[in-house]
């Protein structure tokens, strides 16, 4: 039954099927970007548990969170990474060795955010345009002279692209798919903007890393998808494109971009690779996505008592900070019940967070400079894990000498 801004669901949505396996339960939570300018602001809360088809393998959500509350107005910008800047570099060389060549390429960018990877291609001479939801995002990618189009995007957005500006050569959706409902209808939309030998390129969060390094803080109601390669080339197939390459990406801990085409082409050696590791490995198999779960109560009980253990270190002078107040954070401090009572603010580099508050923990965010100098921490708490050596460099760079508490894949402390 529908609550208004969310929704449950009753069957797959990747092939429709009914039979759906509760994975794991992380309980009733905020939406991860629902940052409060006061803590008198309220948030709703959601189930947030993942399920997993048992006839495609699918694994997702059982909630969907009303897109329109999520991401019309959005706090996370590319840009403010420096690890995600540095990998775009790479991503345009990659996608334009594989592209159409001997011409400039019309490249076209889903969920594009303020522009970092586009600007990339227009650097390299290519004609580019952005789509995207958030319209404060939006907006500043456009007066930063990246164009962008503030649209979900969808199959009709992209025939009106065709139709409008010609086929694309290239048409990109970085870690996207896993957002949104509808994602075949995205792939089918991507499908029609490009030229029948168009390139369509899709990067998504791997299932493998979920599972191997227990991701379970990259769960939140952002993402409705925790792909495999098998259950992404199910999608992709559905919407008559065909994977035929494959390359790893650090985003996210771990990351696969899916290069396709409209027709059949050889699949590279790392493609095929990748489909034999998951069947050796069992990626797909029910077994496996239980004892996650198992294995994700057993590391919240760990990293509560690393952390209050580090609180009662220092004769009781301990004073703990956050670094890095991503979506993924919320989900770790939510699930684990660390707040205000342990970390006296996180810090973080991007300006659209600070001076809020975290959904559910209730933690202020500060700019860096003035969370350091205003607590003077000698324990970190690195939430941005997945940004770990970026962070631990800044860290040095500015004199911090203190513990870290890394806590994923496996919690451990750093002394700096």
């Amino acid at each position: 039954m529908s609550t208004g801004l969310s929704t449950p669901i009753t069957i797959c949505r990747s092939c429709g099927s009914s039979q759906l396996e509760t994975v794991l339960d992380l309980g009733r939570q905020p939406p991860a970007n629902s940052l409060r300018a006061s803590l008198s602001d309220t948030v709703p809360t959601f189930p947030l548990v993942i399920c997993r088809c048992a006839d495609c393998a699918t694994v997702q959500l059982t909630e969907t969170v009303d897109p329109r509350y999520l991401f019309q107005q959005y706090v996370w910008v590319t840009g403010t990474s420096s690890t995600a800047t540095a990998y775009s570099a790479r991503f345009c060389d990659a996608v334009r060795t594989r592209s159409p060549g001997g011409r400039p390429l019309f490249v076209v960018e889903v969920a594009s955010n303020d522009g970092t990877f586009l600007k990339r291609f227009q650097a390299a001479g290519d004609r580019v345009l952005g789509v995207d939801p958030a319209q404060n995002i939006a907006a500043a990618a456009n007066a930063a002279g990246v164009p962008t189009w503030a649209e979900f995007f969808t199959r009709e957005i992209g025939e009106r692209i065709r139709r409008e500006q010609g086929p694309a050569d290239v048409a990109f959706a970085r870690n996207v798919l896993p957002h949104v409902p509808d994602p075949l209808g995205i792939l089918r939309g991507m499908a029609a903007c490009v030229g029948d030998d168009g390139l369509v390129v899709v990067e998504f969060h791997q299932a493998d890393a979920i599972l191997d390094e227990l991701h379970y803080d990259s769960i939140y109601h952002e993402h409705l998808f925790y792909h495999s390669l098998r259950s992404m080339e199910y999608l992709l197939n559905q919407a008559g494109l065909q994977a035929f390459d494959l390359m790893e990406s650090p985003i996210s801990g771990g990351s696969l971009v899916a290069f396709c085409a409209k027709t059949a082409r050889p699949a590279s050696e790392s493609l095929q690779a990748r489909r034999r590791s998951e069947e050796q490995r069992g990626t797909n198999q029910r077994e496996r996505w239980q004892q996650f779960a198992a294995n994700c109560f057993a590391h919240r009980q760990t990293l509560v008592a690393m952390v209050d253990e580090a609180l009662r270190s220092d004769n009781g002078s301990a004073r703990m900070i956050g670094y890095g107040a991503s979506a993924r954070s919320s989900t770790l401090l939510n699930f684990c019940g660390i707040g205000q009572r342990q970390l006296r603010a996180i810090a973080d580099r991007n300006p659209l967070k600070h001076h809020h508050w975290t959904a559910g923990t209730d933690v202020e965010i500060l700019p860096p400079d003035e969370a350091f100098s205003r607590i003077d921490p000698n324990w970190v708490l690195l939430l941005a894990w997945n940004f770990r050596d970026e962070i631990l460099q800044e860290l040095q760079a500015r004199g911090y000498r203190g513990r870290v508490i890394v806590p994923l894949p496996k919690p451990e402390v750093i002394s700096l």
